[in-house]
């Protein structure tokens, strides 16, 4: 088995003991990324100083570091900040833009031993659920090329999903950090807001709900993870009840397989021993893209003046966005800011009455990478934003959820099981997955 198969913690574990060095897999790393990137376009730009990485990650081994991710090499979206390297939010306006300072994420990931081979490609300006924009170009998902991982996320997953690294970075403003995964088989965890320190970074087009969040193969490294970034233990239940909610209270209709797996999934936890209650949220009519106003509003606010002057260089997804954000009123922001508002309560309320709640991550599998959004869910027209209907809400509330992979449609496509936690229940979150993964491993 290669290196690079092995989990993070294992690798991690394999270069303290001197079975591997850092050199060596920082050798193996460039070559399978050169490799296996060109299908499937998870990297934008290699990192010239990671064999330099390598050597300083020896070189701290050999004075005596207790390094966790000693050696483990690891990918970081194109919108969180590395140190001399360039970050262009998948943007030609920032094609030229170099990092003046590491993101504290990215800090606490290389003062833990982690080496970073460069920078994952995602949708410009983390704007899109899908990997696309013209200037990176398209990503598309291992699990079958002519699909794509959803996004923005998009690069951070495919190469996790490759085997070209076993951990990354995300971002989650609307659950990029648990559909791109559901999408690919791998896990993903968007934390409580603010607990991993978001900057130095870019202006937020909606500040107060994005996220840095930890991507991986499977539960056990995203708990080391979490514990590198922000100190989060994983605290592992004695018992445990989950609320599900097929559809997350939002009416949103699901593709049949999606509802199938969901229930086969309850059934199978519910034999396990897991009290699987039925979740009571009534969101009072609001839908997940009813807050949308305030993405369009701040990609408006934060290049509107740019688009103005050189229009040509946008994607037009986003420069649709620019022009409607420039032509709310301000009564409307604010109506979404209430939304936001109602949304955050909603939920917080059946957390408090229900502890965590289980949903699908998606109504739907990965869809064509050329597409931003699936044309239909469940034979009927979807919107642009129906395929991320069950996300969102977790964002606007500040709360931790995660995906894990539960089986796959009849066609072999990945689907994910959301988790949704209370705000700063972090741990018991993680603690929790570990104890439903091994039970989901053979779901079909």
């Amino acid at each position: 088995m290669s290196a690079l198969d092995l989990s993070a913690r294992d690798l991690a574990a394999a270069v303290r003991r001197g079975d591997v060095t850092p050199a060596a897999i920082a050798a193996e790393t460039l070559a399978r990324a050169a490799d296996r990137n060109p299908a499937i376009n998870a990297i934008c730009f290699l990192n010239p100083g990671f064999e330099a990485e390598a050597d300083h990650v020896a070189q701290r081994l050999g004075a005596g570091e207790d390094l966790p991710l000693a050696g483990v090499p690891v990918l970081i979206k194109d919108n969180i900040w590395v140190k001399g390297l360039r970050i262009s939010q998948g943007s030609r306006l920032f094609a030229d833009h170099i990092a003046p300072e590491d993101a504290e994420a990215v800090r606490r990931l290389r003062a833990a031993g982690a080496m970073v081979l460069g920078i994952a490609t995602c949708a410009e300006f983390a704007c899109k659920g899908a990997t696309n924009s013209p200037y990176p170009g398209i990503t598309r998902n291992p699990v079958n090329p002519l699909l794509g991982p959803g996004g923005s996320s998009g690069g951070s997953v495919a190469a996790v999903a490759a085997g070209i690294v076993p951990l990354a970075l995300g971002t989650d403003a609307g659950g990029s950090s648990r559909r791109p995964p559901a999408h690919t088989g791998l896990c993903g965890m968007k934390p409580t807001y603010d607990l991993i320190p978001y900057g130095p970074s870019f202006v937020e087009p909606v500040w107060g709900i994005s996220v840095i969040c930890p991507i991986a193969r499977d539960m056990g490294d995203i708990a080391l993870a979490m514990e590198v970034l922000a100190g989060v233990r994983a605290e592992v239940p004695s018992t445990l009840t989950l609320a599900a909610s097929p559809d997350f209270g939002t009416g949103q209709v699901v593709e049949p397989d999606v509802a199938d797996n969901f229930a086969d999934v309850m059934q199978v936890l519910a034999k396990a021993g897991i009290d699987v209650q039925t979740a009571a949220i009534d969101w009072g009519g609001i839908k997940g893209h009813d807050i949308l106003p305030l993405q369009f509003a701040g990609v408006a606010q934060a290049y509107g003046d740019a688009w103005r002057a050189t229009p040509e260089i946008f994607d037009p997804m986003i420069a649709k966005q620019i022009e409607t954000g420039l032509a709310l009123t301000g009564v409307e922001v604010a109506a979404a800011h209430q939304i936001s508002h109602r949304m955050r309560v909603v939920l917080r309320d059946a957390l408090d009455r229900h502890g965590i709640i289980a949903t699908p991550t998606t109504p739907c599998p990965a869809w064509l990478a050329e597409l931003s959004a699936p044309e239909t869910i469940a034979g009927l027209p979807a919107g642009p934003r129906d395929h991320a209907a069950f996300t969102p809400q977790v964002n606007h509330a500040g709360v931790p959820a995660l995906s894990l992979p539960c089986g796959t449609d009849r066609t072999g496509l990945p689907l994910g099981l959301q988790l949704i936690a209370g705000a700063g229940c972090d741990g018991a979150l993680i603690g929790a997955a570990q104890l439903l993964e091994p039970l989901l491993k053979d779901i079909a």
